[in-house]
């Protein structure tokens, strides 16, 4: 295939229509009309030589030359943006950029919820966009979607292939009301597995906690779960709950949760929270700067 022969907004349709498998969808998608969305697949056709998008009963499927095209036609489209964005310079004080972190509900409570009022009047011109650690997380910093995600270097060896940078270490506490009777200043293994737990659960995300715990054989009693960690000291008072959280996290909401935090009767080691990006991003000035911020926080934590 020659260049010659491809309009680049042909490679931004062709995304819309492998993200949505749908020619309505896709026009949605980027704002335009049907009979464009079909011309333009239509033209993809004729360019691969592929149907690319195939009906599959009431739905359509994508060919196997289309499924083999979308993590290739991801990486293209993020590096036609940086070379857009990507500036010589940097001025946090005048220039505006928009940067989308990714991060848990922890990493929002304890890192980022700190960056927004520290950058508010240094650098007027940028915006931060947070968002929820989810499944796929990997893809969006490939997409572009993400210029950085923060989360645990322990939780998965294979993000070590991003350009990575430790910010700070944590590690587990159980926390109980303050005025929970059955449990004193301190908690035995065998007091652990028999009073009532709050878990939390994350999915594969959240894991960490209850993988250790399972490797050391220990067995919890579970009656509630919830899928945050950061409402755990909340969430236990005036019950019988034990709930683990990160320290860091207990004792910011010690006092307003009314609870007590406790040593645990098993070492579940430390976690180390990483900032993750893609190399792509790795000379920007920009990016530079907006990591620089965060490790900064992080330092100070």
């Amino acid at each position: 295939m020659k260049r010659d022969r491809v309009d680049l907004n042909l490679l931004i349709a062709l995304d819309a229509l492998i993200a949505e498998r749908n020619v309505t969808r896709a026009a949605a998608r980027l704002g335009i009309g049907q009979p464009a969305m079909s011309a333009s697949l239509a033209r993809l056709r004729r360019v691969f030589g592929d149907p690319l998008l195939v009906r599959s009963g009431r739905s359509f499927s994508l060919t196997p030359l289309a499924q083999a095209l979308a993590p290739s036609l991801d990486a293209v489209l993020a590096d036609i943006e940086n070379v857009l964005t990507t500036q010589p310079s940097f001025d946090p004080g005048a220039d505006r950029r928009t940067f989308t972190v990714m991060g848990s509900d922890y990493v929002t409570f304890i890192l980022l919820r700190r960056l927004i009022p520290a950058l508010y009047g240094a650098a007027p011109g940028v915006t931060i966009r947070v968002q929820p650690l989810v499944r796929g997380f990997q893809q969006s910093l490939e997409r572009g979607e993400a210029d950085a995600v923060i989360l645990p270097a322990e939780f998965d060896r294979s993000l070590r292939r991003f350009p990575h940078r430790r910010l700070f270490e944590d590690n587990f506490v159980g926390v109980v009301w303050a005025g929970n009777a059955e449990i004193g200043g301190s908690i035995t293994a065998a007091e652990f597995s028999k009073v009532p737990h709050l878990a939390t659960d994350q999915g594969q995300l959240g894991g960490l906690p209850e993988t250790r715990l399972a490797r050391l054989g220990v067995r919890r009693n579970i009656e509630i779960t919830a899928q945050t960690f950061v409402m755990g000291p909340l969430l236990v008072r005036g019950t019988r709950l034990l709930t683990i959280v990160h320290r860091k996290v207990a004792q910011e909401l010690a006092g307003a949760a009314d609870a007590r935090i406790l040593e645990l009767p098993f070492d579940l080691g430390t976690i180390t929270q990483t900032l993750f990006w893609h190399p792509r991003t790795g000379n920007d000035p920009a990016h530079q700067w907006f990591r620089d911020q965060i490790a900064g926080l992080a330092a100070a934590i």
